[in-house]
């Protein structure tokens, strides 16, 4: 084993600590941006290629960041540049629980008046999941209603392995984000039939530590 499996056992999700991994000193991290169990391993760079050529010989398969997006993509993760941008705020994001509750109330932090009355009254637009028929929804697809007007914009898009379906995320106008209503996307100036549906798209599988007995 690279590393001891009673000391990985103990070892919660989004915790870090210098431990050795394959006999070299490493700073491991149990978190990652996929939804799925896993670690981020940094270590000098002669040691990092020899582990990596260690972990190819025992069966692990390389990937690009085309894999690792559509696992961050089924798991409903939002992105810097897709998902969150200046303009956007925590609340329309999903992201109201990253706010501390004594901040959502008491404030105190930049943007607070704003965010607090997102909080209370809502936002004009939300972010939703949508399963699309036909080839993937993009960023910047454009996501009409029945009657062909604009609702909104999808942020990411792309195939679901898992779901064996085309799925994306999107900023649609808040009274369009009721799970199950029917909009559609335009996708090479062609509309596609989607469905608005939960985030996340498929349950993530982080790692708890099991409970003392």
């Amino acid at each position: 084993a690279l590393a001891p499996a009673e000391e990985l056992a103990r070892f919660p999700f989004m915790a870090g600590k210098e431990m050795l991994v394959g006999g070299r000193p490493a700073l491991v991290t149990r978190c990652g941006y996929t939804g799925e169990d896993g670690f981020e391993i940094a270590m000098q760079t002669q040691d990092a290629i020899e582990l990596s050529e260690r972990l190819v010989a025992s069966g692990a398969v390389w990937c690009g960041l085309g894999a690792r997006d559509s696992l961050r993509l089924e798991a409903g993760l939002c992105l810097y540049g897709h998902e969150l941008e200046m303009d956007v705020s925590p609340v329309e994001a999903g992201l109201t629980w990253v706010i501390p509750k004594a901040r959502r109330t008491g404030g105190g932090f930049l943007g607070a008046e704003q965010i607090q009355a997102q909080i209370v009254e809502g936002t004009a637009r939300s972010l939703v999941g949508l399963i699309t028929e036909g080839p993937a929804a993009r960023q910047g697809s454009v996501v009409v209603d029945a009657e062909g007007h604009s609702i909104g914009v999808v942020t990411s898009g792309g195939f679901s392995p898992v779901l064996k379906k085309s799925i994306s995320m999107a900023f649609v106008s808040t009274p369009n984000k009721k799970v199950g209503t029917q909009v559609k996307v335009v996708v090479r100036d062609r509309e596609r039939n989607a469905e608005v549906t939960r985030l996340p798209f498929v349950a993530s599988n982080y790692y708890r530590v099991p409970k003392a007995t």
